[in-house]
């Protein structure tokens, strides 16, 4: 299958991909330079911060809810203002943001890490109309978060677990019910599951780090395909395009010195599937 490469900027830790469904435009991150990418054209537009930076969800045309090592704040991509939204973890030094996403509630769930990956020092919360509650504790890489198009369920991973989870989701506001199932285990395959995103049809892709490949699976788990990618650390997939049917794919190359020429790059692939549209954040 023919790979694109949509930019290449060369992020060191790029993550947190993000197509806006009502401006076409692209945002993602690149962790460890603390620096937010947007593409509304060419070239990409950087915006430097002073703290980590890794995820998003949109609220309107102009705004923006951001993931930091601190919180999340509302960020204006327009004017590059600010607004303290939610503290998370301020007081920690250790652990920063890593991946997240909006559900189909209006909440954004967002998931911590350790700086250096410290073990179990992560967790996974959720924010819904102001409130900042912690779902599931302990957790080295915070990964994976999805959901099931039809609003059932969530997806998300301790990437050092190699195993992808699935928790049924309350119908009245998004709050989970009950206790995470595996959704995907790769133990056998050795394989780590980074960022993940569902099509409108239920299948989950997942960014597999390491492997230079985003993979498919079917609602019931089952493996239906692979796209190889000429970058090994592939981050995290989005859906993008007017009718969502091209993926867009952060990747990272921290840790590789010089042996990848297109590491850090961000790819572009038809992947023969249509994505959901992201969903708005309700502060």
């Amino acid at each position: 299958m023919p790979v694109e490469v949509f930019d290449h900027h060369k992020c060191s830790l790029g993550e947190g991909p993000l197509w806006h469904p009502q401006t076409g435009d692209f945002f993602w991150f690149d962790i460890d330079k603390k620096q937010f990418l947007k593409r509304s054209g060419k070239p990409a537009e950087q915006t430097q911060f002073d703290r980590h930076v890794s995820a998003a969800g949109w609220l309107d045309e102009q705004n923006l809810l951001v993931a930091d090592e601190f919180g999340l704040f509302k960020f204006n991509h327009v004017t590059k203002t600010e607004q303290h939204i939610a503290d998370i973890e301020k007081d920690n030094p250790v652990t920063r943001s890593n991946d997240g996403r909006a559900d189909a509630f209006g909440g954004f769930w967002i998931g911590t890490m350790g700086k250096n990956a410290e073990p179990e020092a992560g967790a996974i919360y959720r924010y819904y109309r102001g409130e900042v509650r912690q779902l599931f504790g302990k957790i080295s890489i915070s990964n994976s978060i999805c959901f099931s198009p039809d609003g059932l369920f969530a997806y998300f991973t301790d990437t050092v677990t190699k195993k992808i989870m699935r928790q049924a989701l309350e119908q009245k506001d998004g709050w989970p019910i009950g206790e995470p199932e595996i959704f995907v285990n790769l133990t056998a395959e050795g394989l780590n599951p980074d960022g993940s995103v569902v099509d409108a049809a239920g299948n989950l892709w997942n960014a597999q780090w390491g492997a230079g490949r985003v993979a498919q699976y079917a609602k019931d788990g089952s493996f239906l395909r692979a796209i190889a990618l000429p970058a090994s650390q592939i981050t995290c997939p989005a859906f993008a395009g007017n009718n969502l049917d091209q993926m867009l794919l952060t990747s990272a190359k921290v840790g590789l010195a010089d042996k990848e020429e297109l590491a850090g790059c961000t790819f572009k692939i038809d992947p023969k599937a249509k994505g959901q549209k992201e969903h708005q954040v309700i502060l």
